[in-house]
């Protein structure tokens, strides 16, 4: 087979790379070409090394180009991934920092609450050019793969208004699984049989069975409670299973920040956090472990090159969805896995314009949705609440209504738990102001934002906010390496 996926935000290295040895772990796959895109031409370069490398040590035909020209990598490309970041780092640390003096504390900040939905009014725009791109360059039945967060919101701008055939993809299912089979004691995950669905970052696992014998949510409480890392790290989560009935396969992390009730209080956020690791719910924790990881992988970086001379194994292929979807719909072998989609349909009681996260199946004919499933009802009305945050989200992204992004981030579940309306509208002034140079469906608002926060009286507070760790250094990150690999 020969054919070209192109990979829009390849600078994400360290994903680019998982990306291209999954999918070159099909026999088949030999010959196509991979046409990395970027903004950057010194990561565009760092990557583009490593996979050369990749194809020199396994002796493949496959074809490698880079550019910072978008539109010629996309050319006539059957497939586009993107896993882009808008506004980088430094975007993100404001969609962290500016919520926190409203006293809004956020883990992670990519999916919804004030973070989220800024870094919604940055990616959709750009989502809408690359959709401009694919309909006027790329192959005519190309599929637009993305992994970029906010996953709901960019696939949603993808298919209403950009017009290309849209999949989102994510893997917060699979990680649920493993965690799962592992408390009830499987050997491996493909032990459990399992239904699960909802919206990205709110799906649930609404029927679970091992070994083909149904597991009920007394049984699953008892096996997490009885877990001796999980029962720690995962206590908002177990919560939430008691409560619902049903486990979210989102991290205690992101899921207390979907949610009203966990992260209102600083004391109530150290009740049901751990600091073990970042995902556990740690204040600003993903932007602290991105920084960390840009900064060990710059330095770092002949290792990650010299490591890249191994020979591709194709038993440690990643249950990351695309290389799967690739080979089923150019194989026909056909591979069952979860696709963020627009409803019509597939989820009975949530809206069918909305993006929903839920099973299907792929071959040649396509992604294939099990339509008609019905959600708890506590589990709908969460989701629906998110669902309603991000159509007004990606509709004020659209038209650059300041008004309609201040009301959507006014209703989403946290913010409304913690701030004021006054605060929210001073706080969006304050981001939009702050990130104007990623925002150019603001620009005509931005003069008078500036102006309103002159003459703002609403107090904030600069704050680290309840459970915030400090970025680490190269030295401290390898003596850290260091221990632990003596420690195992």
């Amino acid at each position: 087979m020969s054919f070209k996926i192109a990979i829009i935000g390849a600078g994400s290295v360290g994903f680019t790379k998982k990306l291209f040895t999954d999918i070159l772990c099909v026999p088949e796959f030999r010959d196509i070409e991979f046409a990395l895109t970027d903004i950057s031409e010194h990561n565009l370069g760092m990557i583009k090394a490593i996979l050369d490398r990749i194809v020199e040590a396994n002796n493949l035909p496959t074809k490698v180009t880079a550019t910072t020209d978008r539109r010629k990598a996309l050319e006539g490309a059957r497939y586009i991934i993107s896993c882009v970041r808008v506004g980088g780092l430094e975007a993100y640390a404001d969609d962290i920092r500016i919520p926190l003096k409203y006293g809004i504390d956020q883990c992670v900040g990519d999916t919804i609450c004030a973070g989220g939905i800024l870094y919604g009014q940055r990616n959709i725009p750009v989502i809408l050019d690359f959709c401009k791109d694919i309909r006027a360059v790329a192959d005519t039945n190309a599929k637009f793969l993305n992994y970029a967060n906010p996953m709901a919101m960019n696939t949603w701008a993808a298919i209403e208004y950009g017009k290309v055939d849209t999949v989102g993809l994510c893997h917060g299912v699979q990680h649920g699984a493993e965690q799962i089979a592992e408390v009830l004691g499987a050997k491996s995950p493909r032990e459990l049989d399992y239904v699960c669905s909802g919206i990205n970052h709110q799906t649930w696992f609404i029927e679970l069975r091992l070994n083909g014998r149904p597991i009920g949510k007394d049984e699953l409480v008892a096996a997490f409670e009885a877990h001796p890392v999980y029962s720690k790290q995962e206590k908002l989560r177990i919560d939430v299973l008691k409560r619902f009935g049903v486990y979210s396969t989102e991290s205690n992390g992101h899921l207390s920040e979907y949610l009203p009730w966990y992260r209102k209080r600083p004391d109530e956020i150290t009740r049901w956090i751990d600091m073990s690791d970042w995902i556990h719910g740690e204040t600003g924790g993903y932007l602290r472990y991105s920084t960390e990881t840009r900064n060990w992988f710059e330095t770092e970086y002949p290792q990650f090159l010299e490591a890249a001379s191994r020979p591709i194994d194709p038993a440690k292929r990643s249950n990351e969805h695309a290389s799967h979807i690739l080979e089923a719909l150019e194989t026909n072998r056909v591979y069952r896995g979860h696709f963020n989609v627009r409803n019509n349909g597939v989820i009975a009681n949530l809206p069918q314009d909305a993006i929903v996260e839920s099973p299907g199946f792929v071959d040649r004919f396509g992604i294939n949705m099990a339509a008609g499933i019905t959600l708890p009802e506590a589990c709908a009305a969460t989701c629906i609440s998110s669902i309603n945050v991000q159509r007004m989200s990606v509709h004020a992204a659209i038209a650059g209504d300041i008004d309609l992004l201040k009301l959507a981030v006014l209703h989403d579940p946290l913010v409304g738990a913690v701030s004021t309306p006054e605060e929210v509208w001073q706080m969006v002034d304050e981001m939009v102001v702050a990130q104007a140079a990623w925002l150019p469906q603001y620009a005509d608002a931005v003069p008078a934002a500036k102006e309103r926060l002159s003459k703002s009286r609403v107090k904030t507070r600069e704050w680290a906010g309840a459970a915030r760790r400090s970025v680490r250094s190269i030295e401290e990150l390898r003596a850290e390496k260091a221990a632990l690999k003596q420690a195992g």
